[in-house]
């Protein structure tokens, strides 16, 4: 499995929402955008997805920008990435097999396999939690 930037910003996009999901306000792709370094013309393509997908809705003028509309714990990561085009390992069986070969093709298979079955567990209000967690701050006295 090839994490692209399309999934890894589309994760981040849809964990900023998710975050601000509670705030009842939408947010601007700028923000998005800034936030996490993501081009803009290419944030605007992952939100368009996203909301074909039916999990982002987006709202014009200017306090406009986009929300999420569904539960966070119903996403898992696997579903944003087979929505924004995941790109599966490249097969790479040679024409004149060798037993390396073939034994490094069935790491390769058992590698994404292993990786699916994280983002299939993992979903996207495990995420946000994630992250909350880790920018806590520690106070020592």
């Amino acid at each position: 499995m090839i994490i692209s930037a399309r999934v890894h910003y589309s994760c981040l996009a849809m964990s900023e929402l998710a975050a601000r999901q509670d705030e009842n306000t939408p947010v601007a792709a700028g923000d998005i955008s800034e936030r996490h370094g993501i081009p803009g013309p290419f944030l605007n393509q992952i939100l368009r997805t996203l909301r074909a997908a039916g999990w982002v809705q987006s709202s014009r003028g200017s306090q406009g920008g986009y929300r999420l509309i569904v539960d966070p714990a119903t996403i898992t990561l696997l579903d944003i990435a087979d929505e924004v085009g995941c790109q599966e390992t490249q097969d790479r069986r040679e024409t004149n097999p060798t037993p390396a070969g073939e034994s490094l093709q069935a790491i390769w298979e058992t590698a994404s396999e292993s990786a699916r079955a994280v983002l299939s567990r993992t979903t996207l209000a495990d995420l946000v939690d994630r992250c909350k967690e880790d920018s806590g701050v520690m106070f020592y006295i």
